[in-house]
């Protein structure tokens, strides 16, 4: 059983030191255990900094991509490497490493394909009452789009079994945290929650400038990721309030109709008609959208299994092996000989 423990990095020369001396260096059920971290174009001597302390593999980005691209390059880089546990945590040092074990436990038990690290929200002296308050109001709308039943959806301390990773996509750019949740509860991937700690805060968070901003990326995350599993429902929703307005207005023109009056509310019934062809057309756009994401899960279905071939084979990844040990993993189309080209 090999673990691999990611990092994603921006600038964290700093602190990264601290999370890596944190991290546990064996565990029961696991053989091995290796390190990786995702240098998100940093301007500093974060790569330095790893390498001396020994990490195993690096992935490298010219320019800072964001941490969701990040996430994804480095389980991309994690399966390459044979991984059949990976847990991601920050650099800053938010998450205990010694929680480790318990984050993998429902994995190595067979319960499991993702667990989430549960931090205590309301007992972390950094976070604000605003900010308190935000995330259990954020976690009860990704419960309500996902239908699992994770109490804190923004962490970003968590472990995926070789499967689960294998199967997850993020088409945000912002964060994985809660797409990935709406996905896995929507694609019927067993996910759980354990309790964990949190340290003593190294530096503000990076990921939003305001409470606010984080907000309203959140929701706009929310929302898209249950219009690509949910489209029909989404729309549907849509467009009952116009079609009912419509039928409302429509049946207050028969009325006057009826009386005698209704040359005198013509307006009442172009705007009637226009609602309810609004919500018409609202409803059919859900119907094209809910054969798109047919297509779309079908899709996903031939990129797992393209995936399934691409890293469970036999030959060794191509890595750029550095004078300390450490490695650079290249991303590139492997070279195959012509036998294999026609199969």
């Amino acid at each position: 059983m090999k673990l691999i423990i990611q990092i994603p990095c921006y600038n964290e020369a700093e602190t990264l030191e601290v999370a890596l001396n944190d991290l546990p260096k064996k565990l029961d059920g696991v053989d091995t255990i290796e390190y990786l971290i995702i240098n998100d174009g940093s301007h500093d001597d974060t790569v330095e900094v790893a390498r001396k302390w020994g990490v195993h593999h690096v992935v490298n980005f010219k320019q800072n991509k964001g941490l969701a691209k990040g996430f994804m390059a480095g389980l991309d880089g994690c399966l390459k490497c044979g991984a059949d546990i990976i847990v991601n945590t920050d650099a800053d040092n938010q998450y205990c490493g010694e929680d480790i074990a318990v984050l993998i436990k429902p994995i190595l038990d067979g319960e499991a394909d993702m667990v989430i690290g549960e931090r205590p929200i309301d007992d972390t002296e950094h976070f604000s009452f605003v900010k308190k308050k935000l995330q259990h109001f954020g976690s009860w709308v990704v419960r309500k789009a996902s239908h699992t039943n994770i109490p804190d959806a923004p962490s970003g301390f968590r472990a995926f079994s070789r499967e689960a990773a294998m199967r997850m996509n993020v088409v945000n750019d912002y964060t994985y945290t809660l797409e990935t949740i709406v996905q896995a509860g929507r694609e019927k991937i067993a996910v759980t929650s354990v309790p964990v700690r949190t340290n003593a805060e190294l530096r503000p968070s990076r990921l939003f400038k305001s409470i606010w901003g984080y907000v309203k990326k959140s929701v706009l995350t929310i929302l898209r990721a249950y219009m690509m599993y949910k489209p029909l429902m989404c729309f549907t929703l849509l467009s009952i309030p116009s079609v009912l307005i419509g039928l409302g207005i429509g049946v207050r023109f028969l009325y006057f109709l009826a009386n005698g009056t209704g040359g005198g509310h013509i307006q009442s019934l172009i705007l009637a008609c226009t609602l309810i062809i609004i919500g018409f057309l609202t409803f059919m756009i859900g119907l094209v959208a809910d054969v798109i994401a047919a297509n779309r899960k079908i899709l996903q279905d031939v990129q797992y299994h393209v995936k399934r071939m691409e890293y469970d084979r036999e030959a060794p990844v191509k890595e750029d092996k550095k004078k300390d040990g450490t490695k650079d993993i290249l991303y590139f189309k492997p070279e195959r000989d012509e036998e294999a080209a026609v199969r």
